[in-house]
C-alpha cells in the first residue's frame, strides 16, 4: 500500500491526493503537523534520494529562515537538522510506493510509477 506524506492543507498534496482517489489507489496518509517525520525516516529516504531532492527550497518556510540558517544547509546531517525542526520544508507529497520514492506531482510519472 501507498504511503503519502504532507500537509492537507498543501495545494499539490491536494492534487495528489485527488489522483491517487480518482483512479482507485489505496494509500495511507501521514501529516507532518500530526506525525512528524522522524530522523530515521529521513535517513531511509536519503538512500534513495538525495538530501538536495527533500528540502523544498521553494516553499514560503525554507524563505522564512535566515540566511545564515539557509547557508548552513550544506550536506546531508545539516539538512536533516533543518527538516526535523521543519517537516512542511520537506518536498511534498512525498510516496512510498513499490516502485520507489516519488515526490511532488506529476501525473505522468504517477501513470508510469502507481
Amino acid at each position: 500500500m501507498l504511503q503519502v506524506y504532507g500537509i492537507k492543507n498543501c495545494n499539490t498534496v491536494k492534487k495528489a491526493i485527488d489522483w491517487l482517489i480518482q483512479n482507485n489507489k489505496e494509500f495511507v496518509f501521514h501529516d507532518y503537523k500530526k506525525e512528524p517525520a522522524s530522523l530515521q525516516k529521513l535517513q531511509a529516504w536519503e538512500k534513495e534520494i538525495s538530501w538536495e531532492k527533500l528540502v523544498n527550497k521553494k516553499g514560503t518556510t525554507w524563505r522564512k529562515l535566515s540566511l545564515e540558517e539557509q547557508n548552513s544547509v550544506t550536506d546531508e546531517k545539516s539538512a536533516n537538522e533543518v527538516l526535523l525542526k521543519n517537516n512542511s520544508m520537506i518536498k511534498r507529497p512525498l510516496i512510498e510506493s513499490s516502485n520507489g520514492i516519488i515526490l511532488g506531482f506529476d501525473e505522468e510519472e504517477y501513470k508510469s510509477k502507481l
